[in-house]
């Protein structure tokens, strides 16, 4: 980058991250999409749970501000963030929904991840840094020689220095880190796997802007469908095989890995348990870190994905060669829609009464009711003496959903996947069939779950009767796996 007026200029005007920084209310946006995007790794939002947070968040600052402190709606504060002259944010609208989806843009990752430098740091380690750009330096130097004899002299040079400290192990002379190199090692690595889930969402926006031109290309293609085809699938190739995508590719296959990812864990448990590393009181998210990566991978994954979504649906589009006025037609409204998306015209531009015509035939109506006026009887209450047993209104059996979610989740922290038998193994039904139905509405609502058909686990417990005895009873039905 070329640090002169014009550039930083051009940055100050144009670029979110630094308008985001100059906003009047940048405390409040930087602070809330940390919370509820960046600290949970969340990568999309829906637009009710999300302005539902950022109401509760503004009605806690008028409490302290004051009442006119942020007047508006949490609904409007999420369209202006954004909006194209902010772009905080990035709203749209799944597939399958018609409710908005929100999520954040690299450029306003970028501010917060900034932000968080400027605090003074009572530790600022140096030494991992230094061994890191070392250790790059030589696989660069090693990785580019062509020469064999120079890469069999480096070989046996690395296979001596292995010797000679497996010699120094034997003779019990065993060197380990110090408590400043771990915390200085620890600390460089949470640094690195925070800016990687950062730049996770910058590739995704990049394929995303790939996804949006051939969106475009296809809408204002006018010449033969085979010649379109040859033009995007020789991108979709070309973004394949560039840097980047050969990159992620790279360490997609590396994390996928199953014995990488169990080594991964190992490795995380022992180095969470080291005394040192345990005094910098690491984010809890950090013994899970390597599953945020896999999280946001597969979000670009998706997203990488839709190209080739966009041109299945592109040859299967029957009607390009039954009605091909209307393709015209389509293909004016999305071209014109896109020459007026960067500069909207002002004013209205169209307005909808209703989606649907109100059709209301006149015999339809009701036929007139009068309306029967009420007589009042002013009576003094009396006080009754009926024995009423009101022993029906605490026998109610209310199941306590959070418990069995916590349950479930703190099962799978351990294990990849866990059947609903074990689970009421480890801990037994209390409240009978009502807590059996419970968990099964948690596997078809807030869980990742497999039937599988073809075999069946018969659940027991015990059920309290009136006359105090407890005969255990027993369900029957297809075994239920739930999927970390």
């Amino acid at each position: 980058m070329i640090f002169d007026y014009a550039t930083l200029e051009l940055l100050r005007q144009n670029h979110p991250a630094w308008r985001l920084l100059r906003a009047e209310h940048a405390p409040l946006v930087a602070s809330f999409l940390h919370r509820i995007f960046t600290a949970p790794n969340v990568r999309v939002m829906g637009g009710a749970d999300l302005a539902e947070a950022l109401e509760d968040d503004l009605y806690a600052l008028r409490e302290q501000l004051g009442p006119n402190a942020f007047p508006k709606a949490a609904s409007d504060y999420l369209n202006d963030w954004a909006a194209n002259d902010k772009s905080w944010l990035r709203k749209f609208y799944g597939a399958d929904s018609d409710e908005p989806q929100f999520d954040l843009t690299p450029a306003t990752e970028k501010a917060i991840a900034w932000l968080g430098t400027l605090t003074e740091r009572s530790f600022i380690g140096t030494e991992s840094r230094l061994l890191t750009l070392f250790e790059l330096l030589k696989q660069m130097s090693e990785g580019s020689e062509r020469d064999p004899e120079a890469r069999l002299v480096e070989l046996h040079k690395r296979r001596a220095d292995i010797d000679a400290e497996i010699a120094r192990v034997e003779s019990g002379d065993i060197s380990i880190l110090d408590d400043t190199a771990l915390k200085d090692r620890f600390q460089q690595f949470t640094a690195i796997a925070r800016e990687l889930l950062t730049d996770f969402r910058e590739v995704e926006h990049n394929f995303r802007n790939l996804d949006r031109r051939v969106r475009e290309r296809i809408a204002l293609w006018d010449g033969a469908k085979g010649a379109l085809l040859e033009e995007i699938i020789g991108e979709r190739d070309t973004i394949a095989d560039s840097d980047q995508g050969r990159s992620f590719r790279a360490f997609w296959d590396f994390l996928m890995s199953s014995s990488r990812q169990e080594e991964l864990t190992t490795l995380l448990d022992r180095v969470l348990a080291l005394s040192p590393i345990a005094e910098l009181e690491p984010d809890v998210r950090t013994r899970r870190v390597h599953y945020d990566w896999l999280e946001a991978g597969e979000h670009t994954q998706r997203t990488v994905a839709f190209l080739s979504q966009q041109l299945r649906r592109f040859l299967d589009d029957q009607a390009w060669l039954e009605n091909r006025r209307i393709m015209d037609i389509l293909r004016g409204v999305e071209a014109k829609a896109l020459a007026v998306r960067d500069v909207p015209p002002p004013g209205e531009m169209m307005t909808i009464d209703d989606t649907a015509a109100e059709i209301e035939l006149p015999m339809e109506r009701p036929l007139y009711v009068p309306g029967v006026k009420p007589r009042i009887v002013s009576s003094a209450l009396e006080a009754g003496d009926v024995d009423i047993d009101a022993a029906a209104l605490y026998s109610q059996v209310v199941v306590d959903k959070a418990r069995l979610a916590w349950h479930i989740d703190r099962v799978l922290q351990d294990r990849s996947q866990v059947t609903l038998r074990e689970l009421c193994d480890i801990q037994p039904l209390e409240q009978g069939l009502a807590e059996l139905v419970a968990y099964l509405q948690l596997a078809s609502e807030a869980f990742t779950t497999v039937v599988d058909e073809q075999a069946s686990e018969t659940i027991s417990w015990h059920s309290a009767e009136a006359n105090g005895e407890s005969p255990t009873r027993q369900a029957t039905l297809p075994r239920v796996i739930f999927v970390r």
